[in-house]
């Protein structure tokens, strides 16, 4: 939820412990662990009550279905494999063409 690192953390404490004094740090601690405890479980109530969870979960599944529906209309793959059997009967063609044209001017000799 939140991204503290360890520098962060270490400064905060500090600032606490000048505030607060080292003798209610403890006290301080417990009452901030307790409130946060609070907040998430009314955040936790209002998504049940809301049904935000199981919305945002249909929304990830239709995210799922739209992703693999454009994979598999996807025809590049397809186009591809095409070009590449296209360019194949174009090298054959040439080859067969290079060769007749070959036996041709040797029957003719040459000219």
């Amino acid at each position: 939820m939140f991204n503290i690192g360890a520098a962060e953390l270490i400064l905060i404490l500090l600032i606490a412990f000048v505030v607060v004094g080292p003798k209610d740090l403890p006290k301080m601690a417990r009452a901030l662990g307790r409130f946060v405890r609070y907040i998430r479980t009314m955040i936790e109530e209002v998504k049940r009550e809301t049904g935000f969870d199981e919305v945002a979960e249909e929304l990830r599944g239709v995210e799922r279905d739209v992703k693999q529906t454009i994979k598999e209309a996807d025809v590049r793959p397809d186009l591809q494999k095409t070009e590449r059997e296209l360019n194949k009967e174009f090298r054959d063609i040439e080859k067969d063409v290079s060769f007749k044209e070959f036996k041709e001017n040797n029957k003719t000799g040459g000219k």
